[in-house]
C-alpha cells in the first residue's frame, strides 16, 4: 500500500515527466544552427557527434554509438555529405568497409554543438547546488537505464 506522501507526490512526478517528454519531442523536431553548417536537425548533429573529431570511424561503429541501424546511418550520412559536413572513404585495410570523417565544416558544427552543451550545463549548474547536481545526475542515469530496458 502506498503512503499518503507517495500518493500526493506521484501526480506531480507524472506531470513533470510528461512535460519533459513532450519538450524533448519538440526539441527533436526543431533544427538548430551550428556555426556555418546552418540549421541541423538533432539527428544530424548527433550523428556528427557520434563520428567525433578523430574521424576515420566505421559506419557500423556510428550505428552502434547512436543505437540505430546501419541503414539509418547510411541515410543520415548521405544527408550530411550533401551538406559537405562528412566524407566517406574506403577502409584502406579492407575495401568492403567504409570510414566516415568530419569535414572542416562538420568539425565546426561539432565544436558549436559541444559549446551549446557546455553552456546548457553551466546555466543549469548555476540554478542547482552541488548536492542537487549529484541527485539530478543520478536520476538521469537511472531514467536512461530504465528507458533502455523498456
Amino acid at each position: 500500500m502506498k503512503s499518503q506522501e507517495e500518493s500526493r507526490r506521484n501526480p506531480a512526478v507524472i506531470k513533470n515527466l510528461s512535460r519533459f517528454i513532450v519538450q524533448l519531442g519538440r526539441l527533436e523536431k526543431h533544427p538548430f544552427v551550428f556555426g556555418k553548417a546552418g540549421p541541423l536537425t538533432p539527428g544530424e548533429i548527433h550523428t556528427i557527434e557520434a563520428i567525433g573529431p578523430e574521424g576515420g570511424v566505421f559506419m557500423s561503429e556510428v550505428a552502434h554509438r547512436l543505437a540505430i541501424t546501419k541503414g539509418a546511418v547510411t541515410q543520415m550520412i548521405l544527408r550530411l555529405e550533401e551538406k559537405n559536413l562528412v566524407r566517406r572513404t574506403p577502409n584502406p585495410a579492407d575495401s568492403r568497409s567504409t570510414l566516415v570523417s568530419l569535414t572542416a565544416a562538420g568539425l565546426e558544427a561539432y565544436r558549436a554543438h559541444e559549446a551549446m552543451h557546455l553552456n546548457f550545463i553551466r546555466d543549469l549548474s548555476s540554478q542547482l547546488d552541488e548536492r542537487e547536481i549529484e541527485i539530478f545526475d543520478k536520476c538521469l542515469e537511472k531514467l536512461c537505464r530504465h528507458l533502455t530496458t523498456e
